[in-house]
């Protein structure tokens, strides 16, 4: 799992084309396969794979993983645009984050009780469609630099997402076969810190590129050379136009250029986090998609392991003395 996510990671700074990029990612991958192979040959495995085989138990954790592509890395994105685009300082930063949990905390509870009523089924359904609606329409709005116009779809997300985790998180624990609750958190965690570190690995690739390459032409255009522009950019964009490598690299521009870059550098930069949301809407959909698939249903009953298979508990027997008479 490291190995596929530094390759991800790197890839922005390696490149596509360079073989270390795809070597990690390939390699992760096939390191992972045979991890998963290796563990239904043996009989006493390090993880029971086979829990997978059970359908609500594998949708429940693809959704936490499409979902964790968005819910972690958002913060990290979220916070370097409203400091980059919207000028807010670290403080009023945290502010713009706390919008997103305006949403998820009410959806949170609303989510528990459908999950106690009906099921996880209709929470992460309409948990996965109303955050893919939410990102979509965070992302259209992102380039009006205001929070003003965006809080609306900034809570629309988190509420998106309040709904369908805590559901899709406790419905994978007590749909596991033949596991134990350590195991089965275990390997759910694991899928979301997977996901989330892939989401940031993969978006935070699609903004750098994104960014530099804006920058690139609005450079370009304020009479900038090209492989001044070019190499201006990509300081820029490696420091997501706040450290201070960015901004010495921008600070010796002529001083007539200084405000105009300014202003280039906070639109771009917000076009490069709305290409970073797009993405994020677009996991969510997918999710969406998955999760129709889940068989739905209430779990009820404690299931307890019968020569390896799980069943329902065995009825009490009348005739044995209670507590109390013991």
């Amino acid at each position: 799992m490291a190995l596929s996510v530094l390759g991800f990671e790197q890839a922005s700074s390696w490149g596509w084309a360079d073989v270390k990029t795809w070597g990690c990612i390939i390699g992760g991958l096939v390191i992972l396969v045979g991890f998963v192979l290796f563990e239904l040959r043996i009989p006493v495995p390090l993880i029971k794979v086979r829990i997978f085989k059970d359908r609500a138990f594998f949708i429940d954790n693809a959704v936490l993983f499409l979902s964790m592509v968005a819910f972690v890395p958002v913060f990290f994105f979220a916070s370097v645009y409203s400091q980059v685009s919207l000028g807010y300082d670290a403080n009023n930063a945290g502010l713009y984050l706390l919008v997103f949990f305006a949403g998820f905390a009410p959806a949170a509870q609303v989510g528990g009780r459908i999950l106690d009523k009906s099921g996880a089924k209709p929470a992460i359904v309409a948990g996965s469609a109303l955050a893919a609606v939410g990102f979509g329409l965070w992302a259209w709005k992102l380039t009006d630099l205001s929070l003003g116009s965006q809080w609306w779809a900034i809570v629309l997300s988190g509420a998106g997402i309040g709904l369908l985790l805590g559901p899709a998180s406790t419905d994978a624990t007590n749909r596991s076969i033949n596991a134990s609750y350590g195991e089965v958190t275990g390997i759910t965690q694991t899928v979301r810190n997977y996901g989330s570190a892939l989401g940031l690995a993969v978006l935070g690739t699609v903004l750098s590129n994104v960014f530099a390459n804006r920058l690139t032409d609005s450079f370009a255009g304020f009479g900038i050379p090209a492989e001044q522009a070019s190499a201006l950019a990509s300081a820029a964009a490696s420091g997501s136009g706040g450290t201070s490598e960015g901004s010495s690299q921008l600070s010796t521009l002529p001083a007539q250029l200084q405000e105009q870059v300014g202003a280039a550098v906070a639109n771009d930069f917000a076009v490069a986090t709305q290409a970073v949301l797009i993405g994020m809407a677009i996991a969510l959909a997918v999710s969406l998609v998955v999760s129709l698939l889940h068989p739905g249903g209430r779990v009820t009953e404690e299931k307890v392991e019968v020569d390896g298979a799980t069943a329902p508990p065995p009825a009490p027997d009348p005739t044995a003395p209670t507590a109390a008479e013991k």
